[in-house]
């Protein structure tokens, strides 16, 4: 009797989990929330991830306006009226970028020749990957190296952007395994125009 009787109430039992089980797996209540936990790191990463490449592309951007809007005053003549230093010009590059250029990280670069094949395109980095040095002293006179009337004149604008670190699994850095900060670089090339101020 008494193995009868553990016999049923294991059976029981057995029952009762299997429906606990069965009442379980069927159970809908959680889901979503179960749902969101399984894809929220992906959305997460993919949310920054358009972030950090829209901040990156604004930046890029801006740095194309500003080299566009503060060569034209080189290519109109007017650095040359105004005695435009290379830290002036800076100034009016970054001015003309809007607030997400720091200046203190933007090197200008300038190149002149009488014709094209003059002009060498140069990089922002150096043989040991660190960034090129400013054209000429923060005194020294825009024009001195841009050239007269009728030259070529090549703009390098080279920017280093830290953002990069915040959004590192973009990758855009210029360290190893694209760690560090971004290097952005914008040129613009042209033939001066001829102007009265020579």
């Amino acid at each position: 009797m008494t193995s009868n009787f553990q016999s049923s109430f294991a059976k029981a039992m057995l029952n009762r989990w299997q429906r606990r089980g069965t009442d379980w797996l069927r159970d809908t209540r959680g889901a979503a929330a179960l749902e969101f936990a399984i894809v929220a790191l992906p959305f997460f990463l993919f949310v920054f991830a358009i972030l950090g490449s829209s901040l990156y592309f604004f930046a890029v951007n801006s740095l194309e306006h500003g080299v566009e809007a503060a060569s034209r005053k080189i290519r109109t003549g007017e650095t040359k009226l105004n005695g435009t230093s290379i830290a002036d010009f800076r100034q009016s590059v970054c001015d003309e970028a809007g607030g997400g250029i720091d200046c203190n990280k933007l090197r200008v670069l300038i190149q002149n020749s009488a014709d094209w094949a003059g002009i060498t395109p140069q990089g922002c980095l150096d043989g040991n990957g660190q960034m090129v040095s400013s054209t000429g002293a923060v005194d020294d006179l825009v024009d001195d190296y841009s050239g007269d009337a009728s030259f070529i004149a090549l703009i390098t604008l080279c920017y280093e952007w830290d953002l990069a670190n915040t959004f590192h699994h973009l990758m855009l850095g210029a360290g190893p395994g694209g760690s560090g900060a971004a290097i952005m670089q914008s040129s613009t090339a042209f033939r001066i125009e001829p102007h009265p101020y020579e």
